[in-house]
């Protein structure tokens, strides 16, 4: 029985101490008292605990921005935690913005780490120049001959502008931009294929870093390449295209001539029935003519002299064209 008190008292001075070491962190706090940093055990260390601050994601970057003589409250850096921010982050970012003499406060550096940039990058980019390699841009000259581009574009981070100015992305896009509307302009090929640098020096004088987080420090171009001769393609689909629709046109045509000689075909069988129903009435209206002597014999007969004469040079004709075919 007197060991298993024993026994649970320790365990209970196990968790005691536990609890203690995890709300008071004695370890990080002698760290900053011989760093140099004012850190008051209750008042900050236990109160970031139960603000759910982990203090080492404070105080060690407190002591680095102490020891880089930058002053920043721990309160704000505090703040920027909760916000959702990189501490750490930001603090090495004011450290190297310092060293390289570039102007960055604590405010603007949290803000361009809670827009999501990494702001460590854009200070080490302000420092050193990155290189941002442009994809494959291809344009036709005037004279249609396609021309195939890339360019190296070397930018500096424009910390001013990094809060809501626009990314690579949009620096790229404006680069093709620029070499497109540069080919296009161009009279040949050939005088982008001799002065490439025309290119740059057109693309340069556009501004087209205007509302981005960069500065275009140059624009190389890195190879030209001649493509395909746009020209002659369009022109040959253009001259197939020609050609389809005048096949179609003559087709419209050539139906409606068909349908015209149907049309007339129909008419022409129309009126001969009409002729042999007319030519059926004429005895009977020679009959009557007779009875009631409005025709006479001599008339009949002249009648049927004419119509044999007719027939007579009908059948000469007729036989005069069977012997030339």
């Amino acid at each position: 029985m007197e060991a298993l008190f024993y026994l649970a008292i320790l365990f209970a001075l196990i968790i005691f101490l536990s609890l203690f070491t995890y709300f008071v962190p004695i370890g990080l706090w002698v760290t900053a008292y011989f760093s140099g940093v004012k850190v008051s055990i209750f008042r900050d260390l236990v109160g970031m605990r139960l603000r759910k601050v982990p203090p080492g994601a404070i105080v060690r970057p407190k002591i680095s921005a102490d020891k880089a003589g930058i002053d920043v409250p721990l309160e704000r850096m505090e703040a920027h935690y909760l916000a959702g921010g990189n501490v750490e982050a930001v603090i090495l970012a004011l450290i190297s913005a310092d060293k390289a003499n570039i102007e960055l406060t604590f405010e603007r550096a949290s803000a361009i780490d809670l827009a999501g940039r990494d702001v460590l990058e854009a200070v080490k980019m302000s420092v050193n120049p990155k290189v941002i390699n442009t994809p494959l841009i291809a344009a036709v000259a005037k004279d249609g001959i396609q021309v195939k581009a890339t360019a190296r574009v070397t930018v500096r981070a424009n910390i001013d502008r990094l809060v809501g100015g626009a990314g690579e992305e949009t620096i790229i896009a404006r680069i093709g931009e620029g070499v497109v509307t540069t080919i296009g302009s161009a009279e040949t090929h050939k005088n982008v294929l001799e002065n490439p640098d025309s290119i740059s020096k057109t693309v340069l004088g556009k501004g087209l870093d205007s509302g981005t987080a960069f500065e275009i420090l140059s624009v190389d171009i890195a190879d030209v390449d001649v493509g395909d001769n746009i020209g002659a393609k369009l022109q040959t689909e253009q001259a197939d295209a020609d050609l389809k629709i005048a096949q179609a046109k003559a087709e419209e045509r050539r139906a409606m001539a068909q349908a015209r000689e149907q049309e007339m075909i129909a008419l022409t069988e129309e009126m001969s029935a009409r002729v042999k129903e007319a030519e059926a009435d004429i005895p009977k209206a020679m009959a009557e003519a007779f009875r009631d002597g409005n025709l006479g014999i001599m008339d009949y007969y002249r009648m049927r002299n004419i119509q044999s004469d007719t027939d007579m040079r009908q059948s000469i004709s007729d036989s005069g064209e069977d012997d030339k075919s």
